[in-house]
């Protein structure tokens, strides 16, 4: 059995509930030595801003986005039952003791700027220092992509190192070919077609202007607090 398998199918076992959290994020074992986070939708907080779906839905959205896309940046992440009722759940990431976000998000590893590319395609609302994360053998990961896809442009980002850049060539047919694999009936389960029709159009955008985003000066370009 593989690893998606066992998150599908295996007792989500509750070890212990992320306090600093605002909606209820829960530690939980599936066996011996592998972990997840579970996000029930009954636990979110709603949001004035997020009127439509469930941020759990989203957090599944960014991962299948971040798969097609050849980001690889979310890890495995998806919707099934669990103690308390439907949820994401996705793999535990164990970062390293020694491991510093904010001097991380700082550095100029290329892995971070393909993070802000996908952030820039999935219209994240929250990069924060505290949502990135490395596994043991150094490659990053972002978490926490529950307020994303919103159908008006509201990036906020500590990423903004490549403000501007031009796209590469890799870049550029990296997004074509995201394009042309979108599912809208699958990702029509998780976001609304609104979000869908917004999605594809920062695509397109991003292709027509071949430069990485700018920070815009009608809202906060800087989540707060930014860890």
């Amino acid at each position: 059995m593989d690893i998606e398998d066992k998150l599908r199918s295996a007792e989500l076992t509750v070890v212990e509930r992320l306090v600093d959290a605002s909606n209820a994020t829960i530690l939980c074992e599936i066996e011996p030595g592998i972990q997840v986070i579970y996000k029930p939708i009954a636990g979110e907080r709603p949001l004035w801003d997020f009127p439509d779906g469930d941020l759990a839905s989203r957090e599944v959205a960014a991962y299948y986005i971040s798969q097609i896309g050849k980001f690889h940046l979310v890890p495995l992440t998806i919707l099934r039952s669990g103690p308390y009722g439907d949820g994401s759940v996705q793999l535990w990431i164990d970062s390293p003791e020694d491991f510093d976000a904010v001097e991380l998000g700082q550095s100029d590893h290329p892995q971070l700027r393909q993070m802000a590319l996908f952030d820039a395609v999935i219209n994240n609302t929250d990069r924060k220092f505290g949502h990135l994360i490395v596994d043991a053998q150094g490659s990053i990961f972002g978490c926490d992509h529950g307020v994303t896809f919103h159908a008006e442009d509201k990036l906020r980002t500590v990423l903004w190192r490549w403000s501007g850049d031009s796209l590469s060539i890799q870049e550029i047919d990296q997004l074509e070919a995201l394009r042309e694999s979108i599912d809208d009936d699958y990702l029509s389960t998780l976001i609304s077609l609104d979000e869908i029709a917004a999605l594809r159009l920062r695509i397109e955008r991003l292709l027509t202007e071949k430069r990485m985003p700018q920070p815009s000066d009608e809202w906060p370009a800087v989540p707060w607090p930014p860890y």
